[in-house]
């Protein structure tokens, strides 16, 4: 099994959702003894602003990143804590 990687996160949502802002947090190091670390699963966490999310649920979002991440949501990340916006949503936190 290869090792999932922030770059590789990165790259893949990246081509997916055209990302205006993309920030991704690798903490596998922290998870350092935690059963899914033990199995080679990573813990990330990403802060995405996408066009792509216009009209979409917090779930619907997540559900696409989910997508695009693919089979290695099931092998090579364990956990994937997500914060998800819309351009416009972003900007009234700014």
């Amino acid at each position: 099994m290869s090792t999932m990687n922030s770059e590789t996160i990165h790259a893949k949502l990246t081509n997916a959702l055209s990302p205006s802002i993309l920030e991704i947090i690798d903490q596998s190091a922290q998870h350092a003894g935690h059963e899914g670390a033990a199995g080679g699963g990573g813990h990330f966490v990403v802060h995405i602003v996408s066009d792509q999310f216009e009209g979409k649920s917090l779930i619907q979002r997540h559900r696409l990143i989910y997508d695009v991440m693919g089979d290695a949501m099931e092998h090579e990340i364990h956990a994937l804590s997500i914060k998800a916006a819309t351009p416009q949503e972003h900007a009234k936190k700014s």
